[in-house]
């Protein structure tokens, strides 16, 4: 089963959730943080912080994306989406877990005492049942999309980024919600503050850790990665099965954006075929790919001779 990539409503809806939960939890966390003075509390109020513009950048990208191409642009603006999922990455690594392990370390040189630590429980349990709701829709879309793929190899094949990087935000929240927990526990049960900034530097390794993974899953899509390997040989089977066609040199994809695939061919015809023949042959089979694989949107043909080698 293909890998359907999310359409741009479905990731909007998935965005809009997590934006709404994020935004609300982060004014809570730094109400809390600045009533408590808990370090780890401020670094999830960061994480929020990071993780709301960072949707905003997402529904910024997908409209982006959205519009029709033009001269400077003539295969549209879909790569848009690839670009603000890799700046997501990047903030995340360099404000929240950059600021986060800050905090840390500087708690940790100059530990200062819990205020109302009972503030931070409520507000760390209020932030783990939302931000659990916003998880827990992000989880159905991406599950719905992935078909009967894995997770992982959901996430490698996937051409839609914004599904995975909403998940892969919302999965680094709740186990950073869950250290700081354990951080401002420990430190109201012994008095050790210790254990409250070991717990921010803690949350800033996973947001580096989650950064990095975004970034990495996102590159390929950024500089220019093929179609799955599905639509490629379905393709090459369906070109040669046409009747004009002798060989198939070579099947090149591009993902343009998630709902857009260019490809060009190189096909060996007949020889005694005319001109009408092929540009017949042509025009019908752009109208079988395009009916086949709908996200497909250019195609263009290639006539050369047959090639030597193992095709690409």
């Amino acid at each position: 089963m293909p890998y359907h990539g999310g359409m741009a409503s479905g990731s909007r809806r998935v965005i809009f959730a997590a934006l709404a939960g994020n935004a609300l939890i982060a004014v809570t966390k730094f109400v809390a943080a600045g009533l408590t003075g808990s370090s780890a509390m401020l670094s999830e109020g960061i994480h929020s912080l990071v993780d709301t513009g960072n949707q905003i950048l997402l529904l910024y990208g997908l409209r982006r994306a959205a519009r029709p191409p033009d001269r400077r642009f003539p295969f549209g603006h879909g790569k848009e989406v690839y670009f603000w999922s890799f700046v997501v990455a990047i903030l995340i690594f360099a404000v929240g877990a950059g600021i986060s392990i800050y905090e840390g370390i500087s708690h940790l040189l100059h530990p200062e005492p819990l205020r109302n630590p009972m503030v931070n429980y409520v507000v760390l349990g209020l932030a783990l049942v939302f931000e659990g709701a916003a998880w827990c829709f992000a989880f159905r879309a991406f599950n719905r999309a992935r078909g009967r793929w894995g997770y992982l190899e959901a996430v490698q094949r996937g051409k839609d980024p914004t599904l995975f990087v909403v998940l892969f935000e919302d999965s680094a929240a709740m186990a950073g919600l869950l250290v700081a927990l354990v951080g401002v526990l420990l430190a109201d049960l012994t008095g050790l503050m210790v254990f409250d900034g070991v717990a921010s530097v803690i949350i800033g390794l996973i947001l580096g850790a989650t950064a990095v993974w975004l970034a990495w899953e996102t590159k390929g899509l950024l500089i220019g990665e093929a179609a799955n390997q599905r639509v490629v040989d379905g393709i090459r089977h369906m070109i040669e099965d046409a009747e004009a066609v002798v060989h198939v040199n070579e099947v090149l994809t591009m993902h343009m954006g998630p709902e857009f695939v260019l490809l060009n061919v190189s096909v060996a015809f007949r020889p005694e075929s005319s001109a009408g023949e092929l540009e017949s042959a042509v025009a019908d089979l752009d109208t079988r790919i395009k009916a086949a694989y709908p996200e497909v949107k250019r195609i263009f043909v290639e006539a050369e001779a047959r090639r030597a080698g193992p095709p690409p």
